[in-house]
């Protein structure tokens, strides 16, 4: 699979483009439909029947049940929507970055407060294939 985008070759990220946003239209959709207080019971109530309500493909709404919050950005959700399936659940925007960088909740703390991710093997997929 080819680098389309120079910022494909951003690892541990999916940038949201026109292209991811149009492809996710109906699952920020969804996530902005969580702002009132009935749907987010109706979700939390039955979730498969709440998301066979809406457009999404199958792959899209089995990242939502399964809450794989970066699945959710490949799939075209926008981060700052995905968050309000996150706060249905109770869960804080730190609590899910840190499950999206892999890490525990104090530890994601700690490295933010601390100036963040290094950038030491962390600037492009490239790199990693061409010193792997």
């Amino acid at each position: 699979m080819g680098i389309s985008n120079p910022y494909d070759d951003i690892p541990g990220t999916f940038v949201f483009d026109v292209e991811r946003a149009r492809r996710g239209y109906h699952l920020n959709m969804f996530c902005m439909s969580l702002m009132k207080p009935e749907n987010r019971e109706e979700f939390k109530a039955d979730q498969r029947a709440t998301l066979d309500k809406w457009p999404m493909t199958e792959a899209q709404k089995q990242v939502i049940l399964d809450r794989d919050w970066n699945g959710m950005l490949e799939q075209g959700g926008n981060i700052y929507f995905t968050a309000k399936i996150a706060a249905t659940d109770g869960l804080s925007f730190q609590q899910i970055a840190a499950m999206m960088s892999g890490v525990p909740q104090p530890v994601y703390a700690k490295m933010m407060l601390d100036g963040g991710r290094p950038v030491e093997g962390n600037r492009s997929k490239s790199e990693w294939e061409n010193n792997g």
